[in-house]
């Protein structure tokens, strides 16, 4: 049997099971046995199977059971659970911390190759399987029926978590985020009497299974096993599927605009970053001229070189070009060095979607991050602590930096309560990153980077707290830190930087779909009346 002839299978038996419905058993002609999808310690293929992007986290599971359809993944869940073995999900393996490659965990499932992307007319909604990479995702839906999903920049994130945990990307000023176009998501989860079964959650309202459905719009994945989600235009109606995502821009201009670190003072440096912070504030209203227009300012360590500037902005949109140079104007004004345009260029709209100027990154690196919205311009205090850490003399590593993407527009206009992301007026999200090779050197990086965040924050207890500034972290950025109290002294835990006041609802949906807590990790939601940890086991 063919991986096409496979996939054609599942995708036309897999896409009307109805909301609370039993599930439906594989057909026995896709049947495969378990043995072929089983890895263990021993295969060859082990080693490249128990580690995600960040090479940082080698996990030691018994097996990665590597599953195809649904029925498959359910019935690695209820294996699971009935052996007493912990049980971890990756789909494109981009967690940033140990979650998945954990020495707790027995046993790895691993939907890589469920990346089916079609349309299901029984939902009127795409369907796209938890394994597809977003790059694929974009691919499809734009070959196949001219659509998109406002999701991520980097292609290689996996759907699974990108969703659950409340997705962006360079559209998400014109057209949102990625959960808010969720029409409905298929998960494995397991009852209290240790029984996995699939449930079809929707956003109908009478759907008496929609609040998994709330779960999964930033709630971070803790309640079962994602295998599937369909994705239509809220209100969207009629059964052409043309109609009902949004039409991506014909074409975008791009640009990308550098600034030689040596050539500037640090007056430039706090101009510039001045001039990014104020326009992003001025421009985050979703009727602002600027709403189609993206960019991310990446301020790096200045053994890099340059400081670099990524923008793109919808070339159908009447002036469009003039904008864009309006906007590096205004970013540019003051400092007394002027910026290079290394590129900049008009573009048909599905190849920028892999353009490396707005995304770049080594598939071979270890790495540790850190995030943070902010609600106004920087305060003068944030700035020179860029500065100072971004210039430190006993440190050099070209690969540390912070970017800057501007947000708001049409993300913010939906309530913070109508999806589990609760931070719904921010005008900037920062996405704190350095990179090495060699584990000989991860005391000094993490150290650096840990610095620099605490510097940031040195107000707020050295994590930006939900305040009139700042409005938490983002869950997809996963950061054990925010759960130490040497590196987070402002009183506020963990999970109210991630999920504010939408934690509560979270915690009731971890009683309902997860009472036995299958589903766990250290940053994991914690069951009603659950003390969490610090770090590791919660």
């Amino acid at each position: 049997m063919t991986r096409r002839s496979l996939l054609a299978g599942t995708a036309a038996a897999g896409g009307t099971l109805m909301a609370g419905g039993p599930a439906a058993a594989a057909p026995a002609d896709l049947a495969i046995d378990d043995a072929d999808l089983t890895v263990s310690a021993g295969d060859h293929r082990y080693p490249g199977l128990v580690r995600g992007e960040n090479h940082r986290f080698v996990g030691a599971p018994e097996y990665v059971r590597l599953c195809t359809t649904p029925a498959q993944v359910t019935e690695a869940v209820q294996t699971a659970v009935r052996e007493g073995r912990r049980v971890q999900v990756r789909s494109g393996g981009h967690c940033y911390e140990d979650f998945v490659a954990n020495a707790q965990v027995e046993v790895v499932i691993d939907l890589s190759e469920m990346k089916t992307v079609t349309y299901d007319p029984a939902h009127r909604a795409f369907a796209v399987e938890a394994g597809a990479k977003l790059g694929e995702v974009y691919e499809t839906l734009f070959k196949g029926w001219g659509v998109t999903l406002p999701g991520g920049s980097c292609p290689t994130v996996g759907v699974g978590g990108h969703v659950a945990g409340g997705g962006y990307g360079q559209l998400n000023r014109s057209l949102g985020l990625i959960v808010d176009y969720l029409y409905a998501v298929e998960v494995v989860v397991v009852d209290a009497g240790g029984t996995a079964r699939r449930v079809v959650a929707t956003s109908d309202p009478a759907d008496p299974n929609r609040d998994l459905w709330w779960a999964h719009t930033g709630g971070g994945g803790n309640f079962g096993v994602v295998t599937r989600y369909w994705f239509r235009t809220p209100g969207a109606t009629g059964t052409d599927p043309a109609h009902l995502l949004p039409r991506p821009p014909a074409e975008m201009w791009i640009s990308r605009a550098v600034w030689p670190w040596a050539a500037l003072t640090e007056a430039d440096f706090t101009r510039l970053v001045r001039n990014y912070g104020v326009w992003c504030e001025r421009n985050s209203a979703a009727s602002s001229p600027y709403v189609a227009l993206f960019s991310r300012l990446t301020l790096t360590h200045r053994t890099n070189g340059l400081i670099t500037l990524a923008s793109q902005i919808d070339a159908t949109v009447p002036g469009a070009e003039d904008l864009l140079g309006r906007f590096l104007t205004a970013i540019g004004d003051g400092v007394g060095v002027r910026p290079d345009v290394w590129d900049r260029r008009r573009l048909p709209w599905l190849h920028t979607t892999t353009w490396r100027g707005m995304f770049d990154g080594d598939a071979t690196y270890r790495a540790d991050f850190k995030s943070s919205y902010l609600r106004t311009r920087f305060p003068d205090e944030h700035i020179a602590a860029f500065h100072r850490n971004l210039t430190r003399a006993d440190y050099a590593n070209p690969a540390a930096l912070v970017q800057i993407s501007s947000y708001g527009g049409r993300t913010n206009t939906v309530s913070p309560s109508a999806t589990a992301v609760a931070q719904r007026d921010s005008v900037m999200k920062l996405h704190y990153l350095v990179s090495w090779g060699d584990e000989r050197d991860d005391a000094s990086h993490i150290a650096w980077i840990r610095e620099f965040y605490r510097d940031v924050h040195s107000a707020t207890g050295g994590v930006p707290v939900p305040d009139a500034v700042t409005d938490g972290c983002f869950v997809n950025y996963a950061d054990i830190d925010l759960s130490d109290p040497q590196w987070n002294t402002s009183g506020v835990p963990w999970h109210r930087l991630y999920y504010k006041d939408n934690y509560a609802k979270l915690q009731q949906m971890k009683a309902r779909w997860d009472p036995r807590d299958t589903f766990r990790h250290a940053q994991s939601v914690r069951l009603p009346g659950a003390a969490g940890s610090a770090r590791g086991e919660g």
